[in-house]
């Protein structure tokens, strides 16, 4: 089942405590959807500028990616993000932002991606992915991402979004943020009572965390041994899980626990190359393969 997601696509500008890239393609739109092409078509809507390169579509074309939504701005220029990795490779600081086409974007679908199933709305201003939503009215499934910046500044707006919302994806910090707790299980409840039907909430390195009305479980991370850049992780689980739901046609409560253990080995394989790099060299047998360890990691 083909399987809609509307959001950034950028130019990302990376340093580590080893090593510094510049110029890779990042955005939330584009992790999400190349984490999920490895389960389902996948059908992208985005902005980019002129300095656009060619080959960044090629890369997403290739892989099965309907890039028809990715619209140009012939005098704008792309997204950029640039920021630092900590020693922990955990905590990171935003050096550079700079929204460019990305600050007027005002999606409007192209016909065919109006009967979408399954819709992704990665991280954006949450007055836009209600736009978006309204352009899909018979979809079976509606998840979000979303970020502090616009918990504290488009907070009224959210609490709209989260009532339309099946799912919600946020981390650790920003499910903190958004219910004003510590607790992080309290966190979780309190969220889904806001609107969605089930809230999975991002801890890293340590896994992530389910809330639905009858069921509340903690996946863990799958262990990494040498992480080289982090950026896209969050989204890469998104487009992971997502994906296999799209693949599956259904989000069934079993359904929606594989999708979650999908979601971490996708995200696994994504930290451990700059931006896309290890992702280009995998295909689903080597998550399926991962999948078999995982089984047996969390067997006891």
């Amino acid at each position: 089942m083909p399987l809609l997601v509307v959001g950034s696509v950028a130019i990302d500008n990376v340093h580590t405590p080893k090593e510094t890239r510049e110029n890779l393609l990042g955005g939330s739109a584009t992790h999400f959807s190349y984490a999920a092409s490895f389960f389902t078509s996948v059908r992208l809507v985005g902005v980019v500028g002129a300095d656009w390169p060619q080959e960044h579509t090629d890369l997403l074309d290739s892989r099965g990616i309907d890039t028809t939504g990715l619209q140009t701005v012939p005098d704008g220029k792309t997204f950029t993000w640039t920021g630092r990795y900590h020693d922990n490779m955990n905590d990171r600081d935003t050096l550079d932002v700079q929204l460019n086409v990305f600050g007027e974007f005002d999606p409007t679908l192209p016909e065919s991606y109006t009967k979408a199933k399954y819709v992704f709305l990665a991280n954006g201003v949450p007055a836009v992915q209600m736009k978006v939503l309204s352009q899909v009215p018979g979809r079976r499934l509606a998840v979000a991402d979303t970020m502090d910046l616009w918990i504290n500044t488009a907070r009224e707006d959210l609490d709209q979004l989260l009532g339309q919302l099946d799912g919600l994806v946020l981390n650790d910090g920003e499910a903190k943020l958004l219910t004003g707790t510590d607790n992080l299980v309290l966190a979780g409840h309190k969220v889904r009572e806001m609107g969605p039907k089930f809230v999975v909430i991002k801890k890293g390195e340590h896994g992530a965390m389910f809330f639905s009305e009858h069921e509340t479980y903690v996946l863990p991370a799958y262990p990494t041994e040498d992480v080289i850049d982090p950026t896209g992780a969050g989204d890469s689980f998104a487009g992971g899980m997502m994906g296999y739901l799209a693949e599956q046609d259904n989000f069934e409560p079993k359904t929606l626990k594989t999708a979650m253990a999908y979601g971490t080995l996708v995200a696994s394989f994504n930290v451990e190359g700059f931006g896309l790099e290890r992702m280009k060299k995998i295909t689903r047998k080597d998550i399926d393969r991962r999948m078999e360890d995982y089984r047996k990691m969390l067997s006891f």
